[in-house]
């Protein structure tokens, strides 16, 4: 385990924590419930190294300020993926609601810094 890391390095996993919670969220629909083997170990691994790195991030970054933006990049990048990947609605509504939320997610990364 890392014993300190730096705010970038921190801020780094944060959104590689994100990028892992997307992936876990693809894994997720791609497995059919669980029912299918590789999509669902995809899932368990995305998600728990997802949880792992953002985890070292909180001795560095306040837990509300880390928290909110990894489930902001995770919420974002699943949001984008199903409209460009799955054919769900892009309604300019819905486009500008995720654009509030990386708003916040820039916000919360500049307060800290």
């Amino acid at each position: 385990m890392l014993e300190a890391i730096t705010p970038r390095v921190a801020w780094a996993f944060i959104f590689v924590s994100g990028a892992l919670e997307i992936a876990f969220a693809a894994a997720m629909q791609a497995s059919q419930g669980f029912t299918r083997p590789l999509p669902a170990a995809l899932a368990f691994a995305s998600g728990g190294l997802s949880v792992y790195l953002m985890s070292l991030t909180l001795a560095t970054i306040p837990l509300g300020t880390a928290y909110a933006v990894w489930a902001g990049v995770g919420a974002v990048g699943t949001a984008a993926l199903g409209i460009w990947w799955l054919g769900e609605a892009a309604s300019p509504a819905r486009l500008l609601c995720i654009a509030l939320v990386v708003a916040g997610i820039v916000g919360l990364q500049l307060l800290e810094n």
